[in-house]
């Protein structure tokens, strides 16, 4: 075949036997070398030119200079610009930035592909998922008709400093009182924990055991079921009458009636004098209580 340009050359050297069909394999006329160097030069201006374009080529060294920015449909930028190279290519400002949890960061997931500790300070409308918690005051539980502890009572501290509203809890049987909340449904309706707030009528450091239990409602369901098992947590007395006890965190409460969204959930909180470690003879004062849920969702909708 007639090697009319310079993609048409061959590689090996024995195979380019003419140039544009003029005769350069051995034997040939030598009026040949005249006319196959003056087809060479031509071939070469074509490409400078641009009339015939390369196949392909190599680079691997030097620069390029003085040509037209290479369209990003044909593998460039299109711009001699880092900025116009970003915005030809789609990039956002995010381009020039590193990731890390630095000022002017990217936020990069760690190795756990989690979002490393930062200042979330700023974050707004956003519903984390997680462990909440919601406190419900003494004032707001009222005794249990049967068996339950006494009525919310106004303890006046000093004259001007704060007053407690107190459920107080006898030492000689098990007294009880109880509250509902509508619980949140971003809660994931599993098990619960909570802690008590309490004080003393006394000075010891004897021991209190508060136990809680609980049971969920739904929508045209009865209110007239069992509550779950009571979970008990323990805790000790500061040695002053009215010094703030808070108890550790319970174990997990598992609310009975199979919770749902939108249920009703009743809570009994009762003094259980029955276990070894409530030791103190006096009144408990219950002054609230935390409930701790665990959401799986960032908010009701």
């Amino acid at each position: 075949m007639a090697k009319a340009n310079w993609n048409q050359y061959s590689a090996t050297a024995a195979s380019n036997t003419d140039i544009n069909s003029i005769d350069i394999d051995e034997g040939m006329a030598p009026s040949n070398v005249n006319n196959a160097i003056r087809e060479l030069m031509a071939h070469t201006a074509d490409v400078v030119a641009g009339t015939v374009a390369l196949s392909s080529i190599n680079i691997d060294g030097g620069s390029i200079t003085g040509i037209t920015d290479l369209a990003v449909a044909d593998g460039g930028t299109g711009s001699s610009t880092a900025s116009g190279a970003r915005t030809n290519l789609g990039l956002g400002s995010s381009a020039t930035l590193d990731a890390g949890t630095s000022a002017n960061n990217v936020v990069q997931l760690d190795g756990s592909a989690k979002i490393p500790a930062v200042d979330g300070t700023q974050i707004t409308g956003i519903g984390l998922q997680g462990k909440h918690s919601i406190f419900i005051p003494a004032a707001a539980m009222r005794p249990t008709s049967s068996n339950g502890c006494g009525a919310i009572t106004d303890v006046e501290t000093t004259a001007g400093r704060p007053d407690m509203q107190v459920l107080d809890f006898d030492a000689s049987a098990d007294e009880h009182a109880q509250f509902q909340i509508a619980m949140p449904k971003q809660w994931n309706e599993g098990t619960i924990t909570f802690q008590v707030y309490w004080c003393s009528t006394a000075t010891d450091t004897d021991g209190v055991s508060w136990a809680l239990q609980g049971v969920a409602v739904s929508d045209s369901d009865t209110i007239d079921v069992a509550y779950g098992t009571a979970v008990v947590v323990d805790d000790a007395n500061l040695s002053a009458a009215e010094d703030l006890c808070v108890s550790a965190e319970s174990g997990a409460v598992t609310i009975a009636g199979s919770p749902a969204a939108g249920d009703m959930t009743f809570f009994r909180i009762f003094r259980d004098v029955s276990d070894s470690n409530d030791t103190a003879a006096e009144d408990a004062r219950l002054i609230g209580v935390k409930i701790f849920l665990t959401t799986d969702a960032g908010n009701d909708a």
